[in-house]
């Protein structure tokens, strides 16, 4: 019975008109979305090559308009294509707010299109939102503010906003001192290639900082076979020098000088080590 049912033209013609809505409506959003991205990506090209510049010439120099023009259009033209596109959003609020001298920049428009990305979850607007509300305006519910948005893209373990959070955390500033959470912020952004955090993560090991409970179970679970890491009283607790280290090698490897000056700092002091326990 089933057969003859699935095989009449006229049952599959109704199944067809079904799913075929459906399809098209998929098939739409996909397209727009593609589209967007493609555009993104076009407005994206063009303000990397202003920033390659723009340390090299003045800020109103006429040579940067063009760029900043296809910068603005393609990420209008994204907009458009896809009105749902929090990237887009995001960088076109770049252009209107940081690019000021770029022909249609409009800081009202640039600051309504950032809130507006933040509100739609992009953890970059939320991060940049946060910060723009923390140095421009004093009050203390612009601070709330600024932390409600920044602690949203940590949420999404933004690094910069990891790192930001991590700096509250560690000085107090506007919210209580908590130095598990800090190093958690650090650790997290440094996982992702932060070089600030890195650096503050690896001078906290350094000062004999101790590590929460759950970061010091998830390193023993990651790197239990490395036995450099481990003290010499054969304990599961880590060498805080060498995690120190990993932490600058981190810092370094992202163009970090400071990170490179510490890890040549551990390397004398290594060699002073040496020299003192071969001369006793």
């Amino acid at each position: 019975m089933f057969k003859a049912f699935r095989w009449k033209p006229a049952y599959r013609q109704i199944i067809v008109n079904a799913v075929s809505p459906q399809f098209n409506l998929w098939r739409g959003m996909h397209s727009r979305t593609k589209k967007a991205m493609e555009l993104i990506a076009k407005g994206f090209s063009a303000l990397q090559e202003v920033e390659r510049v723009i340390n090299y010439c003045e800020l109103n120099d006429k040579r940067l308009i063009p760029m900043l023009r296809a910068a603005k259009q393609n990420f209008e033209l994204a907009l458009e294509a896809d009105n749902s596109n929090t990237h887009a959003r995001y960088w076109l609020s770049k252009v209107h707010l940081k690019y000021h001298f770029c022909p249609g920049a409009n800081k009202a428009v640039g600051a309504a299109l950032l809130v507006e990305a933040a509100e739609m979850g992009n953890p970059d607007a939320q991060y940049d939102l946060g910060c723009h509300l923390r140095a421009e305006n004093p009050y203390a519910q612009s601070e709330q503010q600024a932390f409600y948005y920044l602690e949203k893209a940590v949420d999404q373990l933004h690094p910069g906003a990891l790192y930001l959070l991590g700096a509250v955390y560690l000085t107090g500033d506007c919210v209580s001192q908590d130095i598990s959470s800090a190093i958690w912020c650090f650790h997290r952004a440094s996982e992702k290639g932060h070089a600030g955090a890195a650096i503050s993560y690896g001078s906290l090991l350094l000062a004999g900082v101790q590590l929460p409970e759950s970061l010091t179970k998830f390193n023993v679970k990651k790197t239990s076979s490395n036995k450099k890491l481990r003290k010499d009283s054969g304990s599961g607790e880590y060498n805080p020098v060498e995690m120190a280290r990993e932490q600058f090698e981190i810092a370094a490897n992202a163009g970090c000088d400071l990170g490179l000056k510490w890890l040549k700092l551990l390397d004398e002091e290594e060699k002073e080590k040496e020299k003192g326990g071969s001369s006793s």
